[in-house]
């Protein structure tokens, strides 16, 4: 008896999985190579001519915490304050972004604890000529600052004051008035950090000298600022566009899938995570969202993101246990009082009770679950990403790495590959025929 041929509508399936994985994978290396040619221009040094014309403002200023409006005004007598050495090590950069000249802060000097306000001072000389001279802001700062010119406020980071209001810190350029050249003035910077902003050994105030260029080499310079910023947070925007074309991926072909409770779920699960990382990016970039309100959605926003993942690998294996969706919920509200209140035993509980719900859903998909290797992939990168100190820490792997010399953290790695082998994922899923609903039928 002659075999009957395979139905046309099993190859068209094939047909459109291999343009569609063709597709990802030419996406993907496109989008590798934009980044890293972006990191790669980023993370060179400041061109030597270009520093060579200006003067970075390091060594001795005088430094006082508190905070007095007088202190702004040049005829102040700072004798008896502090002296704080802005000098850089060699090769010294921050542990974020790798920005150059990194100088630990004031609790590294004597103030370990404290957050508020305090004042820098120092005299500088303002080369002759005919050049119009500007100030680079420092750009590195907990959290924001005022920059001061014989009292004249040339601007800042932040709105300070009573109510102070703060922004990331990002490259600022500040123009001295047009009779500075010659003379010696006053530098003065106004700084302030939030009591929200984490405790480390080196925080507080500035972590970058000033610079002092005559214009066109501080455009140059300032140029060159942003550059290493942008690429600084580069990843924090690609992948969360990334993200939502998967989304869009996912919801596009949910009709034609298998796993159709799995991929809504699965896609809410990736837009939140999109709204967190790409928070990252608008701050470092722009005074949209300032430091209180990024700080509070990072410690909430996680909570329902978990949530949402572990509903939706409860349906992966298209019975979903009763009693994951109430342990997930229960975990979810715990998580939020505990970020709320705040309370870091409550946050630990839901942290590590998550952990153990996760443990669950994988020997399901382990004893029944199909497409197990590739399912199990990206269920492991979702771990490693969302508890990243309690599963990776302990192996020993570095939070950050500084490829070309701007930190990409170990996240940022493993989102990258979640995308990818999300995105099989979801190509993975489709059907030759279209159920009333999801069914068991294996790809």
């Amino acid at each position: 008896m002659m075999s009957r041929p395979s139905p046309p509508v099993a190859s068209s399936i094939d047909a459109k999985r291999r343009r569609l994985f063709i597709g990802i994978i030419l996406t993907t290396l496109v989008i590798l190579a934009a980044v890293v040619a972006d990191l790669a221009s980023g993370g060179r040094p400041d061109p030597p001519a270009l520093r060579a014309a200006a003067t970075l403002l390091d060594g001795s200023w005088r430094f006082h915490i508190g905070d007095d409006p007088r202190w702004a005004d040049a005829g102040t007598d700072d004798t008896r304050w502090e002296t704080f050495d802005m000098t850089a090590s060699p090769g010294s950069h921050d542990g974020d972004v790798g920005l150059p000249d990194y100088v630990g802060g004031w609790m590294a000097h004597g103030h370990p604890g404290y957050h508020g306000y305090a004042w820098y001072r120092r005299v500088v000389t303002v080369p002759a000529g005919g050049a119009s001279w500007d100030i680079l802001g420092p750009t590195l700062v907990d959290d924001g600052y005022e920059l001061y010119w014989n009292g004249q406020l040339l601007g800042g980071s932040g709105r300070l004051g009573p109510k102070p209001r703060l922004v990331g810190t990002r490259p600022l350029l500040f123009a001295l008035p047009a009779d500075a050249a010659g003379t010696r003035g006053v530098l003065a910077v106004r700084t302030y950090m939030l009591a929200s902003s984490g405790v480390s050994a080196d925080g507080g105030g500035m972590h970058t000298a000033p610079i002092l260029a005559p214009r066109p080499v501080s455009d140059a310079l300032h140029r060159a600022q942003w550059e290493r910023t942008i690429a600084g947070y580069i990843v924090d925007l690609i992948e969360p566009l990334a993200m939502l074309a998967v989304v869009a991926l996912a919801l596009g072909y949910r009709s034609r899938s298998n796993r159709r409770s799995f991929l809504v779920l699965a896609s809410i699960a990736l837009a939140l995570t999109a709204a967190r990382r790409l928070g990252n990016a608008i701050v470092a970039w722009t005074d949209i969202e300032d430091l209180a309100t990024y700080t509070w959605l990072a410690s909430v926003m996680w909570v329902p993101t978990v949530a949402a993942w572990a509903w939706a690998w409860n349906r992966w294996c298209l019975r979903p246990w009763r009693s994951v969706d109430v342990a997930a919920a229960v975990l979810m509200v715990i998580g939020l009082l505990g970020a709320l209140l705040p309370s870091a035993a409550m946050t630990t509980c839901s942290r590590l009770g998550s952990i153990a719900l996760f443990a669950v859903i994988v020997t399901r998909i382990v004893r029944n679950g199909p497409m197990r290797i590739l399912a199990l992939a990206v269920l492991a990168s979702i771990m490693a990403a969302l508890f990243g100190p309690e599963l990776v820490d302990t192996l020993g792997v570095p939070g950050i790495w500084f490829p070309f010399g701007i930190g990409v953290a170990r996240t940022q790695y493993v989102y990258a590959i979640l995308i990818v082998l999300m995105a099989f994922l979801v190509v993975r899923t489709l059907y030759e025929e279209t159920p009333a609903g999801d069914t068991a039928t294996t790809p």
